[in-house]
């Protein structure tokens, strides 16, 4: 091999040895972008949830000081008989709905303590709601404000509770 060739040759493995270097340099770039990308993901999503959270929070402060008037218009049912009421409070349960507060059924129910709160019981099916005493709300798993009922106490205690 002449000086010539020697040259050739150690200027090819050296230029092997830059593109494997710049190829390599390549990768971890590629490699840095797309766990660059994949923190901004995630930065976007825990902004978006705590975005959520904490406008379930207000939502939840605003409707928990309006459930009061809510209750004045049910118990005003009980004693009026009036179309406009009825229209107002479906109006007021719709809007309710569509931010994601839902009432508490307790129509022929058994007793649960995560939702209800027991006030009283009387004679009846045990373990059963006899009646709603006051409406209870949640927003989609957590309980707004518990419903309170009235509970069957079971036949055998009749006795115990008259």
């Amino acid at each position: 091999m002449d000086k010539k060739t020697k040259k050739v040759e150690e200027e090819k493995i050296e230029k092997k040895d830059e593109v494997a270097h710049l190829k390599q340099k390549i990768e971890e770039l590629e490699n840095q972008v797309k766990r660059i990308f994949a923190d901004y993901q995630n930065l976007e999503k825990r902004v978006a949830v705590e975005r959520r959270e904490w406008l379930i929070k207000a939502n939840k402060d605003l409707v928990l000081k309006l459930l009061p008037a809510l209750d004045f218009l049910l118990l005003s049912t009980k004693h009026i008989e009036n179309e406009g009421l009825k229209l107002s409070i479906q109006n007021f349960f719709d809007i309710l709905k569509t931010e994601g507060v839902e009432k508490i059924d307790t129509t022929e129910k058994e007793f649960d303590p995560n939702l209800m709160e027991g006030v009283k019981m009387v004679p009846g099916q045990e373990n059963k709601i006899i009646e709603e005493l006051r409406s209870g709300f949640k927003m989609g798993d957590q309980v707004l404000r518990p419903a309170q009922v009235t509970v069957g106490a079971g036949e055998q205690k009749k006795e115990e509770l008259n």
